[in-house]
């Protein structure tokens, strides 16, 4: 089955060295793995919240999603898009205000850090605190809930989010569900194995710090940071430590293994400190050209850029388009006309739709059949460990698109991307096989209306 990840990117600021190795490079490298759904999109919204520059926001936009291309994110492959040019998303954040309890949004750790200080300071608790900064977790729910992730990979600060995201999308299915989950509770991914890069003078690699490494200067600017970085007093010809030199952790971050240990045992060789920082900078010269040269002609050709996300948001919107009409269905913001349509049809005696039915076979594993409004049975599932398992696909089926249904014989299966998730049965020739697909092919139809 195929996991949905999905990866909110910040709008401010430029990339350096720290955030490709820690953030960056290994999203790209998740993205590549088969059997993922990857979204990536820019926070632009979030952005508002922490800068009211608006110079300063549009060239952070432009930068950060020419970094992420540059760096190897392909947009054919995935869903990259701008969160503000999915006009679902703000519709879907007052679906979710509307059922997010106060007292939860009152322990998020921004407010109550805000708060905090306001009160150590001697102030009104509130001063300075907006809107958007309280309910800025609501506006996180509606990015991850909207496209129903199964995974969403944060840092340790933002894991509250996630789970506030879980509790909103729970308290929706359990006031408008009537049976129906119409979101998936997502899961926060947390990545132990992240590099933490130093900077210049050893600390964390920060801007807050101004101790960064821009991730595409030129070739000079990037010799020249390489120079700078604080090293021990050790001449030529004395053992170094790899271990407490910062220039050494740089270097292993982007080396293979080979490369890291050779790297090392010269240092304790006695590896002069200018011969070291000018191995680094061959290294990362050597592999941040093509994409420095790539970045380059994405930020010179801004119109480029502009139809690559254009692109991702109309992918994007396919899903949060119909989506948001059942979330608006679901809470009672009905179309009038469908109102009609509804009474009218109740006065009529109207034929029962196929249904879903889930059960749990005799050997414990989880199945479920799509019934037809008679009766028939039009597909049995393949058994699933865990009845969450089994709930997931029918509701894939239920919300998907044409049935990717497949001829076996005188029988068929019904996939998921790659995986065969039901059968049909075992007909007598294939003319009643063909009959059995198009009763199947109809019967989805309401099912998934």
């Amino acid at each position: 089955m195929t996991t949905r990840i999905l990866t909110g990117i910040t709008t401010t600021g430029t990339p350096h060295l720290g955030n490709f190795a820690g953030a960056i490079g290994p999203a790209i490298r998740a993205s590549q793995q088969p059997g993922v759904d990857s979204f990536y999109f820019l926070a632009d919204y979030h952005a508002l919240i922490k800068c009211d520059d608006p110079q300063r926001i549009q060239r952070s936009r432009l930068e950060i999603a020419a970094t992420w291309l540059a760096g190897g994110l392909d947009a054919d492959k995935v869903t990259f898009y701008r969160q503000s040019d999915i006009p679902e998303i703000p519709e879907l954040t007052w679906l979710l205000t509307c059922v997010a309890a106060k007292g939860l949004l009152n322990r998020a750790h921004a407010y109550k850090a805000s708060v905090d200080k306001n009160v150590e300071n001697g102030e009104d608790p509130d001063a300075g605190v907006s809107m958007g900064l309280f309910s800025y977790p609501v506006l996180m729910a509606a990015d991850i809930l909207m496209f129903n992730a199964h995974k969403v990979p944060v840092g340790r600060d933002q894991i509250q989010h996630v789970e506030m995201a879980r509790d909103i999308g729970q308290r929706f299915n359990h006031l408008f569900g009537k049976g129906q989950e119409y979101f998936t509770l997502p899961e926060a991914v947390i990545e132990e194995s992240v590099a933490t890069l130093p900077g210049l003078d050893g600390r964390k690699m920060s801007k807050s710090y101004d101790n960064t490494i821009p991730l595409f200067s030129n070739a000079k600017d990037l010799k020249d940071a390489i120079s700078r970085i604080v090293t021990d007093s050790r001449a030529p010809g004395e053992a170094k430590d790899p271990d407490n030199a910062h220039l050494f952790t740089l270097y292993q971050a982007f080396a293979t293994q080979n490369d890291a240990q050779a790297f090392r045992d010269d240092l304790l060789q006695g590896l002069g400190w200018g011969e070291a920082k000018q191995r680094l900078f061959q290294l990362l010269d050597g592999q941040l050209a093509a994409p420095r040269e790539r970045y380059q002609q994405l930020l010179a050709r801004p119109a480029d850029l502009e139809d690559i996300l254009l692109a991702g948001a109309a992918k994007a919107r396919k899903v949060a388009t119909p989506f948001l009409e059942q979330l608006r269905e679901a809470v009672g913001l009905r179309s009038f006309r469908s109102i009609a349509q509804a009474s009218a049809e109740s006065s009529k005696k109207t034929v029962k739709a196929a249904r879903f039915v889930s059960f749990r076979d005799d050997d414990g594993s989880f199945r479920f059949r799509l019934l037809a409004a008679d009766g028939e049975q039009l597909l049995l599932s393949r058994s699933f460990a865990d009845g969450k398992g089994a709930g997931a696909v029918s509701k894939q089926l239920q919300q998907g698109g044409a049935p990717d249904i497949r001829v076996e014989g005188l029988s068929f299966g019904l996939w998921l991307e790659d995986d065969e998730v039901a059968k049909g049965g075992l007909f007598t020739d294939a003319a009643d096989r063909d009959a059995a697909i198009e009763r199947l092919r109809k019967a989805l139809e309401p099912v998934q209306a």
